[in-house]
């Protein structure tokens, strides 16, 4: 029995069909004879989910109607579990829970991170559930720099992975890389004008 490529966790006969009206199919194809999309975390995710501060999560309810929620804390607060898994400690908010509830009844999620800096985007896919009473895990996935105290965690089975290319991705950075950029420009320039000074006093 051939197995299935994993890209086919996207790319549903419906969406197949587009792609042959269209003209994508052929390349596709391809993809799909290496494998399709990549299933484990392999050290390029690892490195990038390290330095990234948000992502989007998407969950389906029983009856089909999707949810976006943003996550976002210090560099990395998702963090690596494993070969095929993900986690993060979960905070208090505005306590809706339609995520958690989401996952009550469809366990499929999807998560969207789009790093503006770099002009990279991810896709991720899997299935989540969510972990209480577990001290130690919950410990584990906290950082240190997250203000508050974790209530629960939130933890990812990755079934497929794909990067974009970065067309129609805007650069934008982040306010704190901003700020320590001009930081050390101003510690460079007030070194410079030291030194200035300093040759200017030599020559008297």
């Amino acid at each position: 029995m051939t197995q299935s490529p994993s890209s086919d966790i996207a790319f549903t006969p419906r969406v197949k069909a587009l792609q042959t009206r269209l003209g994508s199919r052929r390349a596709y194809a391809r993809m799909e004879a290496q494998g399709g999309f990549r299933t484990g975390i392999m050290p390029d995710l690892v490195m990038f989910l390290a330095a990234q501060r948000s992502f989007y999560l998407a969950t389906v309810n029983g009856e089909g109607q999707p949810y976006i929620q943003h996550r976002g804390g210090p560099p990395g607060f998702l963090k690596v579990l494993d070969d095929h898994r993900l986690g993060f400690a979960d905070y208090a908010g505005n306590r809706q829970y339609i995520s958690w509830g989401n996952l009550g009844e469809n366990p499929k999620v999807h998560l969207f991170f789009m790093d503006y800096t770099h002009r990279r985007r991810i896709k991720l896919w899997g299935t989540a559930k969510v972990i209480e009473n577990d001290p130690a895990l919950i410990a584990a996935l906290q950082s240190p720099e997250a203000d508050g105290q974790p209530e629960r965690a939130f933890v990812i089975k990755v079934a497929a992975w794909d990067i974009n290319c970065p067309q129609h991705i805007p650069q934008r950075f982040e306010a704190a890389d901003v700020a320590q950029a001009l930081t050390l420009r101003d510690q460079r320039i007030a070194a410079l004008e030291a030194e200035v000074e300093a040759l200017k006093a030599a020559r008297v």
